[in-house]
């Protein structure tokens, strides 16, 4: 056990070519580095993200000097709480969530250096050597990560009878691949939008053809089990009214109406904000419709954040909450939404943004918290950086 020595900030590029904040955290007998992820389509109520020099300015002047030479590396807690009495504010808005969950995370694989663990026990404690993420590819993609393309913002493969995360890895991008396969077929141009996923010129019915037809001939190939999810991002496509899209509105009657009817069409294994980010009640209508059927996630309803998601709970909103770190600051304040959840009978699916860096700490923190989903992507360095990572973690644990 060792106290942290020195933690340096700088700026670096994301996965849109956007700064974003990378941290080193240092003790005398251990090292750690980790960068903040960037979202686009953003829920109102995630911890802020200051411009990236903004944040290390004043990261600078406010939190590092309550942690060199003042905390404990492996102390985990004691570092996250540092850098809350730093900030001031109940979202980061003062130092930055960028910077915060940079040095959050870079702290926790010093940490786990100095206890000499690797870091995804030494995030969790409840890891088990059986028990793997499922992950969840996005293969088609429109909303806020593509123009001109599908108004739901993600496809996802969900390989969930895959036999280990690496199979089903591999799977996933055969389905990407089935996809391109299948697009070109048509004449239909392979455009990628933010995550890699292709983001085609085509409607939201032309999508759920292809990617019926591509899990199924994926899974008919490898001899395993492949659905496919959804990533709605409904609070892009409220207009306070009504949900808006391309052929018409749909009230939020409807907006229920036609998710459950999608559900039960397509066998969808996972929905992701299928609604607005503030109607706890009608996400309680829908998941009491179909929630024995699937999963219906929360990522804007939550934002990672214990007070919404105990709000949820309460108004029985959902039954899995979407996990963020950077959405909350912290990975301590992450650990405490998951452990929330899981008490309360809530899925945890960890996930990336779609502005991403190298780091690859949610592996760790999916595995280390048998977080049953992990949502990374299907390609592209920023993403297989993540999922090299689970498979390298599989191999040795």
């Amino acid at each position: 056990m060792t106290l942290i020595t020195d933690v340096r900030l700088r700026r670096i590029l994301d996965s849109r070519g956007n700064t974003t904040v990378e941290a080193d955290v240092a003790t005398d007998s251990s090292f750690g580095r980790a960068a903040a992820p960037s979202g686009a389509s953003t829920g109102e109520h995630e911890a802020i993200e200051l411009p990236a020099a903004d944040a290390i300015k004043r990261a600078r002047e406010h939190a590092i000097p309550r942690l060199e030479g003042e905390v404990l590396a492996a102390e985990q807690r004691a570092v996250d709480a540092a850098l809350h009495d730093a900030d001031g504010t109940e979202n980061f808005s003062e130092i930055g969530a960028n910077a915060a969950v940079a040095i959050s995370m870079a702290a926790a694989k010093a940490g786990a250096g100095s206890s000499g663990v690797p870091l995804y026990k030494h995030l969790g404690g409840t890891f088990r050597g059986d028990r793997f993420p499922t992950p969840l590819g996005n293969v088609i993609g429109g909303g806020a990560h593509a123009a001109e393309a599908t108004n739901i913002q993600e496809f996802l493969s969900v390989p969930s009878g895959a036999p280990s995360v690496t199979e089903a890895i591999f799977a996933n991008a055969k389905v990407h691949a089935r996809i391109k396969k299948l697009l070109q077929d048509e004449g239909v141009p392979t455009n990628k939008g933010d995550e890699g996923a292709w983001a085609p010129p085509i409607g939201d019915a032309k999508a759920f053809e292809l990617v019926d037809q591509a899990t199924a001939a994926v899974s008919d190939e490898l001899g395993f089990d492949i659905g496919f999810g959804l990533d709605m991002a409904a609070a892009e496509l409220y207009d306070g009214d009504d949900y808006v899209y391309d052929d018409g509105t749909r009230s939020t009657a409807e907006q229920i109406d036609y998710v459950a009817e999608m559900v039960r069409e397509y066998d969808l294994r996972y929905v992701e904000d299928p609604l607005d980010e503030n109607a706890f009640g009608a996400w309680s209508e829908l998941t009491d419709e179909v929630g024995s059927e699937t999963m219906i996630c929360g990522d804007d309803l939550f934002v990672t954040n214990v007070g919404r998601l105990q709000e949820g709970i309460e108004h029985g909103s959902a039954n899995s909450i979407l996990i963020k770190p950077n959405q909350i600051g912290t990975l301590t304040d992450a650990v405490d939404a998951i452990e929330l959840g899981a008490r309360n009978g809530i899925q945890s699916a960890v996930s990336h943004r779609s502005g991403e860096t190298e780091d690859t700490t949610i592996a760790h923190l999916a595995v280390g918290t048998a977080a049953p989903y992990i949502k990374t992507g299907t390609v592209g360095g920023e993403r297989t950086a993540k999922l090299n990572e689970l498979m390298r973690i599989e191999g040795t644990a």
